[in-house]
């Protein structure tokens, strides 16, 4: 049974596969291929730069003040390495479904279906906290043209019940709380614009990819526009002192919760990012795959990693830091603070359209890494059906917006966001270690190549210099990670975990002469998943648990490969 978990599909075999699915879309059941590099690199900002830049940006900057624009770097690092390892497998085999597919290919089944068990929360549950952001916003516009909905129809059930627990001064929370209706001893509180627009974007991907791009394409563009005037706007209002605040301890410090707190921020900060691993699933309607898709990723990751260094300066510099606690609409509070209203109006206009767009994106790369998973028999056949006149996942995609809407009515956003980037990091984490599994290639010309450095020496002493570098800083800081009863507890065990598995990477590196980029990609996001709480690896650890229970009732009897008996690859 062991052998049989770990099986994995060649590489070749899956572009034999694709390439017979693909010719019998002569008859309807295949995917349009519209996609260019620029429709790429569109999908990529649609998705990267919305939820994070218009909504977690504000609770970022509230946990790490003014220093969690390092993390920003730290992530933006981190993705850059994975975007590489992403450009490569995505170059290697140019099919929808992501790192899921990479992963069949290099772990093996078992993994193969964690990980695209994992992307369930990055695409689908993830989509719900852009779809509350998106409330957010929408509310704060319906309130400038003088619509008021009633408190108890603009958040979640769970938000205002904790609003109220804590005694939160958000007024709007806790009036929700205390006007809503009650029916049945129930108090009816629940989101309805998230409602709304789940499922007009989920009627808008299931009627076509085509018709969806053009959308998003010129929601990019507007955005970028207004993003880019937000920057400029607010570099007028900028105060210096305000990147130095005043910390519990009387003193002026660029980091006032320490670099602990600005790791508190990883997953808002973490979250921004994620998206870029979208373009990946288009694969399979891009007219140039191997050559677009790679370029599309990396551009798209460039261009909105400066967007949120610049961002993140202008809210830091425009208000003291602690006046983003529990703001969901950042860009838009500095100019209500400030009393430019014709600016807090244009924002919230336009980062409904930047947050509609994300919602498109990850709308419809969930429904195609389901349509891989049914092709290898992971899932049931019914998941992989193409509507024959829309030529889109039409069933994938109903059940998709069916996972985004119902938690909608329970759920919050402070768990759904931390949720969603732990899930995200690991498949990070398997997607760069995918990239070391599998066997080196040629270079080929237009064709992606993942540049190949040796990590012999330099990753062993890049970790080396590492641990000296935080020795020299704090004598103290590997005698403190043995505390595990401390209030860092969670951050300690993880960074001993950590430790250890840098020491392994550092001897595999050297007598393997291992992929240096990989190894960094895997390294940095590693690092990331420290700053997860442990509450949000019991709720991920259940999460993939489940997953296990489905995988073993149904796809592991169910799988291609278990059908071929012994014709597959280890």
């Amino acid at each position: 049974m062991s052998n049989s978990l770990f099986r994995t599909k060649n590489i070749d075999k899956i572009l034999k596969d694709a390439a017979i699915q693909e010719e019998s879309g002569h008859g309807g059941s295949g995917l349009k291929r519209v996609l260019t590099l620029k429709d790429l690199t569109f999908f990529g900002i649609a998705a990267i730069l919305g939820a994070g830049s218009f909504s977690s940006l504000g609770e970022a900057c509230f946990r790490g003040g003014p220093g969690v624009i390092i993390l920003f770097i730290i992530c933006a690092v981190a993705c850059g390495f994975t975007a590489l390892c992403y450009a490569e497998f995505a170059s290697r085999i140019p099919v929808a479904g992501s790192a899921y597919t990479y992963a069949y290919a290099s772990f093996g089944e078992m993994f193969a279906w964690i990980i695209g068990w994992a992307l369930i929360m990055e695409y689908s549950i993830g989509n719900i906290y852009v779809a509350f952001s998106w409330s957010d916003y929408f509310v704060s516009f319906l309130h400038k043209v003088g619509v008021n909905m009633p408190d108890y129809l603009t958040c979640s059930y769970t938000e205002a019940h904790k609003a109220v627990l804590a005694h939160s001064t958000n007024l709007s929370l806790i009036n929700a709380w205390n006007s809503a209706p009650v029916i049945g001893g129930l108090k009816i509180i629940f989101c309805l614009p998230a409602i709304v627009i789940n499922i007009l974007i989920t009627m808008l991907v299931y009627i076509g990819v085509k018709e969806s791009r053009n959308f998003s394409n010129a929601m990019v563009i507007l955005k970028l526009a207004v993003v880019v005037l937000v920057i400029l706007v607010g570099a007028f209002y900028i105060d210096p002192a305000n990147w130095h605040p005043i910390n519990d301890a009387g003193i002026h410090a660029f980091m006032p919760n320490g670099f602990s707190g600005v790791m508190m921020a990883v997953s808002g900060v973490f979250f921004a990012y994620i998206g870029f691993d979208a373009v990946s699933v288009m694969a399979e309607e891009s007219k140039n795959p191997q050559r677009d898709l790679p370029k599309g990723m990396i551009l798209s990751l460039v261009i909105c990693t400066v967007i949120y260094i610049l961002l993140t300066l202008v809210l830091t510099g425009v208000l003291p830091y602690k006046q983003f606690e529990d703001v969901g609409d950042p860009l838009s509070r500095i100019f209500e603070v400030k009393g430019i209203g014709w600016m807090q109006f244009l924002v919230s206009i336009c980062a409904v359209v930047a947050m509609t767009s994300v919602l498109l994106v990850f709308q419809m790369g969930q429904p195609r890494i389901w349509m891989s998973m049914s092709r290898d028999g992971l899932l049931p056949p019914v998941f992989q059906k193409i509507h024959k006149k829309f030529q889109t996942p039409s069933f994938a995609t109903i059940v998709t917006g069916l996972i985004v809407g119902v938690p909608i009515l329970f759920t919050d956003k402070e768990f759904v966001l931390d949720f969603t980037s732990i899930g995200t990091l690991f498949a990070f984490v398997l997607v760069c270690g995918g990239v070391l599994l599998i066997p080196r290639k040629q270079k080929v010309a237009g064709k992606f190549n993942i540049p190949y450095i040796s990590s012999k020496f330099i990753f062993p002493l890049l970790v080396i210099g590492a641990a000296i570098t935080l020795f020299a800083s704090n004598k103290n800081y590997f005698s403190d990670l043995t505390i595990i009863n401390s209030a860092n507890a969670s951050l300690n065990v993880s960074t001993i975990i950590l430790w250890i598995v840098l020491a392994i990477l550092s001897v595999a590196g050297f007598v393997k002469d291992l992929s240096l980029i990989p190894l960094l990609g895997l390294s940095t996001c590693l690092y990331l998943l420290t700053g997860m709480t442990a509450i949000n690896w019991e709720w991920f650890a259940c999460w993939l648990v489940l997953g296990l229970v489905v995988y073993f009732m149904y796809g592991y009897r169910k799988s291609k490969l278990a059908k071929r008996g012994s014709n597959y690859t280890l």
